[in-house]
């Protein structure tokens, strides 16, 4: 009975992490060491969790989390990198992990509730992060704020520009 009740609370801890996680990547980690295994985790920082788990209870916490279509996913060990921060730089520190440790293996995963698969979570990785994206578009809007002031100003120049030639047109007249 005991050993139910450490598969019923690890199932729960895992529905618990799927659903709080903005992204989970599924990886196979088959031929790591320990040592590469939390080399990776010091990679991922504090914005993701790696965690390995049986098939079958990450299969039941997915299902119970209400995530469909990685039952295929659940084969061979299978670990997983819950993404509470930035999904773009935790799928780069895994991608770039991966380089450098072939035996790691991108399987697939989840983005905002949709399972996505291991050539997706690569496109994910080679996105820019949040605050590169967010400062590129901080620019761009600065830019044709700029555009839009020189626009307003642009008839309200000429007038005084021409306000200015029809003044001395008349000083000019009238002597």
């Amino acid at each position: 009975m005991a050993v139910r009740e450490d598969k019923q609370t690890a199932v729960a801890e895992l529905t618990d992490q799927f659903r709080s996680s903005t992204a989970t990547v599924l990886t196979e980690y088959r031929g790591l060491t320990v040592a590469e295994l939390k080399q990776l985790r010091r990679q991922l920082g504090d914005g993701a969790a790696y965690t390995v788990a049986k098939n079958t209870l990450a299969k039941r916490a997915a299902t119970e989390a209400g995530i469909d279509g990685l039952e295929e996913l659940f084969k061979g060990p299978t670990a997983l990198a819950f993404v509470s921060g930035d999904p773009v730089e935790a799928a780069k520190s895994i991608r770039d992990f991966g380089k450098a440790h072939p035996a790691l293996i991108i399987k697939g995963g989840v983005f905002e509730g949709q399972t996505i698969s291991a050539d997706e979570v690569r496109r994910l990785a080679d996105l820019e992060s949040r605050e590169v994206l967010l400062a590129k578009l901080a620019g761009a809007m600065k830019a044709n704020l700029s555009k839009a002031a020189a626009l307003f100003q642009a008839p309200l120049s000429k007038t005084v520009r021409l306000a200015a030639a029809l003044q001395e047109k008349r000083e000019q007249g009238g002597e």
